[in-house]
């Protein structure tokens, strides 16, 4: 009973934060316009993805992420 009240509270909860435009998990790291700069720096050749990383304190993965859904949004 206690956790079907729990999970009850917790559905509730949820759908408050979504009806309030509070999305669950967590925040991107990089802003739109930080995507978009990130990408042209990497389409120039002029930076490596761990130059990129240190400008942008973001790690690596972060930047290879970016990359290849910029490559998927193309296709």
């Amino acid at each position: 009973f206690e956790v079907d009240l729990l999970r009850m509270r917790t559905r509730e909860g949820m759908a408050i934060a979504r009806a309030n435009g509070k999305l669950p998990g967590k925040s991107p790291k990089l802003s739109s316009r930080q995507r978009v700069h990130i990408l042209k720096l990497y389409e120039a050749g002029e930076h490596t993805i761990g130059e990129l990383a240190e400008l942008f304190s973001v790690s690596s993965a972060t930047v290879y992420r970016e990359v290849l859904r910029a490559r998927h949004d193309r296709i």
